[in-house]
């Protein structure tokens, strides 16, 4: 009778100890760019987060998600400065995020010192956050910026019948990353890239750059983004240029095309490329924005998700997912949640996404168009899609390696022309 009862008392406190658990919220750490350039994205990255919960009824896993937002200015000590906040103060579960580049990189280090936790790439696109020396607890369901690039290149030829180009981008991981993949694609497609101007990220004033674009160019290819491609545009059109434009993959988000003044009619006719097209009519995306657009008030929001926005929203929806998957265990420093996003495949508004071995995604790059709209705003239309974009851009690793990291020099065109 007395071991009966105490087995019955431990069974109910197992239970009642489970129960417990189970409603014990999860907070996640939210490492996202609210100042400088790209401040209009990361707060679009919020809003999305939000969306992605809200759509969960705010639980996963069995448990209650709770979010705390350590902003960041996209400098790599501000990251890590907020991160540690996130990790020593906050006690946080876990983190998504960062959002630009070069915090992509310093966060993969960081990560690396808190082995038991994860994190989950917010939008950042260096590409050596996860090629070079990957931290085993660092998870980026974005495809890089150099696969953002793949499918721009070839259509710039074929489809333009411009083979020529300068480039003008942003001197920092995410330009050498995103222009390295247009590059690629371009110089492969038989193009030739005659001369490359590196600006400083947070410029101002761009008429050096503009005065030495060369004339004998069928295009230039601009690889900047927020407010530095607003100034970049203004003073482009103030300079009387009208060379065509090829636009990096930051270069024509909604950031940028909601942006006012005359800047935004010299994008008018720019393709460029990126992790989705506005107009896509996959039933997911246009759910996706339904619900976003239904979400938030109009003057809060932009016409569509930008790019820094779905970002931030595939890396929650992962998170959520692997909960759900887990049943909310982060137990054995989080061995079983680790697991969840290293092998699952994630349904997205952008399609299908898996991770390699370096747990970085591979999925679709869609080609847009920048066109003016019936209501005289700008917005980008599909041109086209080129799925299942490896890290490698379809080169073995021995290849893609030997071609070297992203920099001002590489990618080299002659050694790629015919590759």
């Amino acid at each position: 009778m007395k071991k009966a009862l105490i087995a019955t008392v431990s069974a109910l406190t197992l239970t009642v100890s489970g129960q417990a658990f189970a409603q014990e919220p999860i907070t996640i750490g939210i490492l996202v760019a609210l100042e400088g350039a790209f401040a209009a994205g990361g707060a679009d990255g919020v809003r999305n987060i939000e969306l992605a919960i809200q759509q969960r009824g705010g639980t996963a896993g069995g448990r209650p998600i709770r979010t705390i937002v350590a902003p960041t200015d996209t400098t790599p000590d501000t990251a890590v400065r907020q991160a540690r906040k996130l990790v020593e103060q906050d006690g946080v579960d876990f983190i998504i995020g960062p959002l630009s580049g070069s915090e992509g990189i310093a966060i993969r280090d960081y990560a690396k010192t808190v082995p038991q936790m994860a994190i989950i790439n917010g939008i950042s696109g260096a590409l050596e956050t996860t090629w070079v020396d990957p931290a085993p607890n660092f998870f980026r369901f974005n495809l890089d910026g150099a696969q953002w690039g793949q499918g721009l290149g070839t259509y710039v030829v074929e489809e333009k019948g411009w083979t020529r180009v300068a480039a003008v981008a942003a001197d920092y991981s995410f330009g050498y990353t995103n222009f390295l993949g247009f590059a690629v694609d371009f110089c492969r497609a038989g193009g030739e890239i005659v001369d490359r101007f590196w600006v400083p990220l947070g410029s101002a004033d761009f008429a050096g750059v503009i005065a030495q674009l060369p004339d004998d160019v069928d295009a230039i290819y601009l690889g900047m983004g927020g407010t530095d491609a607003i100034n970049f545009l203004n003073q482009y059109d103030q300079a009387g240029a009208d060379t065509n434009l090829i636009g990096g993959t930051i270069m024509a988000d909604a950031t940028v095309l909601a942006s006012r003044g005359r800047a935004k009619e010299a994008l008018i006719g720019t393709p460029t490329s990126g992790a989705f097209a506005p107009d896509n009519p996959d039933p997911a995306w246009q759910e996706y924005v339904a619900a976003y657009q239904a979400a938030f008030p109009e003057s809060e929001r932009f016409p569509v998700p930008s790019l820094f926005g779905v970002g931030y929203y595939v890396a929650t929806l992962a998170a959520l997912e692997a909960l759900d998957m887990v049943e909310g265990d982060l137990s054995n420093d989080q061995a079983r949640f680790k697991e969840a996003l290293s092998t699952m495949t994630l349904q997205t508004p952008l399609g299908e996404v898996t991770l390699n071995e370096n747990r970085q995604a591979t999925g679709s790059v869609f080609v847009t168009e920048v066109v003016e709209g019936p209501d005289g705003n700008l917005q980008s239309v599909f041109r086209a899609r080129v799925d299942g974009v490896t890290q490698t851009l379809g080169m073995t690793p021995d290849e893609f390696r030997a071609m070297g990291l992203p920099s001002r020099d590489t990618p080299d065109c002659d050694a790629l022309a015919g590759r």
